[in-house]
């Protein structure tokens, strides 16, 4: 990883908040402005990256030198999962702790990723032994973003989150807040789905940026096709903008020399 530029941990600290789409779409979006990416699926349990971007079925090898060479995604996004090391999509990983923080290590410290402008990690959900393990390893050389749902419920468990990477030293460059609100495409009237505002409420409490946030979608759940992603097969859709417009935010505030919190 010492050709990586920018390594951003995507972290939340509960299941079921969309962390694995938006790390996915965020790559995505970068990649779009020409930059060079590259995408580590860390979550061993629950990988989902693969699928969210097409690459179901894929396999990774290594080089002459022992080093893994990540699958080439969408838009030559490089791409690694544990799946790929897997028989099959629904392989359970039936792994305790110390065989997990060893394979985090490997995938770390073996993985080939060349020269890349921005490599986003997504985290598993929470802070356990894995989340820890891929945090103390990076410590000061990666930024983190914090993905909520606007519930009071998830403010609660994501504010540990952002805790979490402060206390270790991670800086934070902000929170996304994921499904904020549906507008329906036949009467265009907008439904608040999870009423509230935790991800403003967390970046006022814990001083931190408020990178925006991303409207729900049901389209989101379709398989899009093989190495293909929503932004690329919805590029029009108010998901696909509010993704571009955190992006910007994140690629201004690391390049343009903004302080994060």
């Amino acid at each position: 990883m010492s050709k990586v530029k920018h390594k951003i941990v995507i972290v939340s600290g509960k299941g079921g908040v969309g962390k694995s789409f938006v790390a996915a779409s965020l790559a995505v979006a970068t990649a779009m402005t020409g930059r060079s990416v590259g995408v580590l699926d860390a979550d061993i349990h629950g990988p989902s990256i693969p699928r969210i971007m097409g690459l179901n079925g894929y396999s990774v090898f290594a080089d002459i030198n022992g080093n893994i060479i990540p699958v080439e995604g969408p838009l030559n996004i490089l791409v690694f999962s544990v799946q790929f090391l897997l028989p099959s999509e629904d392989s359970p990983v039936i792994w305790r702790g110390p065989l997990k923080s060893r394979a985090i290590l490997e995938m770390l410290a073996r993985v080939n990723w060349g020269e890349l402008d921005y490599l986003y990690i997504d985290l598993p959900p929470g802070t356990g032994d894995e989340v820890l393990t891929i945090a103390q390893q990076l410590s000061r050389n990666a930024r983190a973003i914090v993905v909520t749902i606007p519930t009071e419920l998830s403010r609660v468990i994501v504010r540990k989150a952002v805790k979490f990477c402060k206390q270790l030293g991670i800086p934070v460059i902000g929170i996304v807040e994921n499904m904020k609100g549906f507008t329906c495409p036949k009467c265009n009237t907008y439904y608040d789905i999870f009423p509230g505002d935790a991800g403003i409420r967390i970046a006022r409490e814990e001083n931190i940026e408020y990178l925006g946030s991303i409207p729900l979608d049901p389209r989101v759940n379709e398989y899009t096709g093989r190495n293909q992603t929503f932004l690329q097969k919805y590029p029009e859709s108010p998901v696909a903008k509010a993704v571009t417009e955190i992006c910007s935010r994140i690629i201004r505030i690391l390049e343009g020399g903004k302080e994060e919190h």
